[in-house]
């Protein structure tokens, strides 16, 4: 007969797997401060059931059913939460309003045991210092705190600016502790030429790249190993824009030193259109 230690050991690891399947299996990606009370109270009940059949001997499989049972039961309330709103609002409850047209709702914050210190240090977290900025917060069943500024305080967009700016795309990784990645640089058409070349140009060797990623403007951005060594900016659209205004100054040049008025003409076209493409491109290349 095995001595009690070899059960104890096994029954241990058989109980992790298990925990670890269930609650994976249950819970998904959820974070522990999106569990609602059920969810608590299953991984609390279902960790005590498998430290118990872990050290109790006799009545393993007692242990074992319990762990079944209750996983069994979670996954039902789980299925009726994804069908039902009525039952989400009993089981998960709702968010709770606790500012509301700039306004303290105290009879709400007392509903959910929030002090005057909770909420500030909520706000903080929310980059809100001032209450008088905030339009509308609502405590989510989460425990988070979502605040919508007020109009004069949100920060300003492109889209404020009637600016209109392209997708941005996923950066890409090609060096990953020191070695280059070949599928990333497929993946925007580039190749280990192209990744040798950048890194020439800045006097980097790829044995001493920590990390090194494209942007969609197939900027190279570079992270060594020894932090103490500089790295020179990246100046591709620094040049590009340099570029557009000098064949700006050019246009500009050539309409005043003509005499030609179909020329004349001609050049002040194009310098309207190589400055209104400038202005375009400008909020993109500074």
């Amino acid at each position: 007969m095995l001595p009690d230690w070899i059960h104890i050991v096994w029954k241990s690891l058989t109980a992790i797997i298990l925990m670890f399947l269930l609650t994976r299996f249950l819970l998904g990606n959820r974070q522990i401060s999106e569990l609602n009370y059920f969810q608590y109270i299953v991984g609390i009940t279902i960790g005590s059931l498998a430290g118990f059949s872990s050290i109790n001997i006799m009545n393993w499989s007692s242990g074992l059913i319990a762990l079944i049972v209750w996983a069994f039961v979670a996954y039902l309330i789980e299925m009726l939460l994804l069908k039902s709103k009525k039952i989400r609002d009993v089981m998960e409850g709702k968010g709770t309003i606790l500012i509301k047209e700039g306004k303290i709702l105290e009879d709400n914050m007392k509903s959910v045991k929030y002090n005057t210190d909770d909420l500030l240090s909520q706000l903080r977290k929310k980059n809100a210092f001032k209450v008088a900025d905030v339009e509308f917060a609502v405590l989510e069943t989460s425990g988070d705190l979502s605040v919508l500024l007020k109009r004069e305080n949100l920060p300003i967009t492109a889209q404020h600016l009637g600016m209109k700016l392209p997708n941005e795309q996923e950066p890409q990784t090609v060096i990953m502790d020191g070695n280059v990645i070949n599928e990333p640089l497929a993946t925007i058409g580039l190749n280990r030429e192209w990744l040798h070349t950048e890194l020439e140009k800045i006097g980097v060797t790829i044995e001493n790249v920590f990390l090194a990623q494209v942007d969609n403007y197939g900027e190279l951005y570079v992270d060594l190993y020894d932090d103490q060594l500089k790295i020179p900016e990246p100046q591709q659209r620094a040049i590009l824009l340099s570029t557009l205004k000098k064949c700006a100054a050019d246009l500009e040049l050539f309409c005043l030193s003509t005499e030609n008025e179909a020329a004349k003409q001609m050049y002040e076209q194009s310098l309207m259109k190589m400055n209104k493409m400038i202005s375009r491109l400008k909020p993109l290349l500074q």
